[in-house]
């Protein structure tokens, strides 16, 4: 019996990289899939490329169950049909995967209004629709008075959490999941719903496309040496986050080859302290040595 026998899944972004890897083990560990990809390519163009369908039958293919979907996660309507593509499918739904994204990488003096729209929406926005319209399924299950045992696994990164150079949208949209999931986890506890996040280094059509990354995540070219890259890497550790014997939840991962991490997020650091207000002299003079 697989880890994930009988859980509805669905997953963002899966019809290529990383959830395309996602699907497929979840799939080999019994888990009825949901692949959703609108087929946007890796700067946000839409293409005619089935992507969701091409991976939901290379699972049925291989003995699993899956559907495709190839609705846009940033559409409100489209993100409620979503939801409801898993319940006309499979009668249920217990995890959600937040995956998709795409990538308009440029300098904040040289970035267009359009291209910063687009990543905040496909990413930002993208993790919110899908969440807020399972999360309203999963409500009204609770509430009557079915045990709910959900799980949802937002995509960050280190753009946003340590900050990378041109790419003040992506970076921007990825600590807004952040933040996302550490609340969605407090508001989601009281219906059951475990809320955590995975902050990946895999090779992706977004990995290959960012300066300085293409070179450094091309597959070994020693067949026998351990890929890193692989984004096979980090499907265990999402598949064990919506496992039911997981109990986790706010809570972040870093991931890369056999590396996992759990990351805090802001953390006050020790400071200046006094009775009254401070004077912008005394803080001059006292602040930089603090600040390093």
């Amino acid at each position: 019996m697989g880890s994930l026998e009988g859980r509805v899944a669905v997953i963002t972004g899966a019809g290529r990289g990383l959830g395309r890897a996602y699907a497929r083990l979840f799939a080999s560990e019994g888990a009825r899939v949901v692949v959703n990809d609108a087929g946007y390519d890796a700067a946000g163009e839409r293409s005619e490329a089935d992507t969701a369908g091409a991976v939901a039958a290379e699972i049925r293919s291989a003995g699993g169950v899956a559907v495709a979907s190839r609705e846009d996660v940033s559409d409100w309507e489209g993100g409620r049909r979503l939801v409801e593509t898993a319940l006309d499918a499979f009668g249920g739904l217990d995890v959600l995967v937040n995956n998709a994204g795409i990538l308009r990488d440029r300098a904040i003096v040289n970035m267009g209004e359009a291209e910063w729209d687009e990543v905040i929406r496909v990413h930002l926005k993208g993790h919110f629709v899908p969440l807020h319209h399972a999360a309203a399924h999963w409500r009204e299950r609770s509430k009557a008075g079915e045990e709910v045992r959900a799980a949802v696994v937002n995509t960050s990164s280190t753009s946003g959490l340590q900050g990378n150079p041109g790419q003040s949208n992506y970076g921007s949209a990825k600590a807004g999941i952040a933040a996302l999931t550490v609340i969605a986890a407090m508001e989601l506890s009281r219906y059951g719903v475990r809320v955590n996040g995975v902050v990946p280094a895999a090779r992706t059509r977004l990995t290959e496309s960012t300066p300085g990354l293409d070179e450094i995540v091309r597959p070994p070219e020693d067949r026998g040496r351990f890929d890193e890259w692989d984004p096979d890497n980090v499907s265990p550790v999402v598949a064990w986050l919506v496992s039911e014997r997981c109990e986790v939840t706010g809570r972040l991962l870093y991931v890369f080859g056999g590396t996992v991490q759990p990351i805090s997020g802001w953390e006050r650091e020790p400071g200046l302290e006094r009775p009254g207000r401070w004077s912008i002299d005394e803080l001059a003079e006292q602040l930089p040595p603090l600040l390093g």
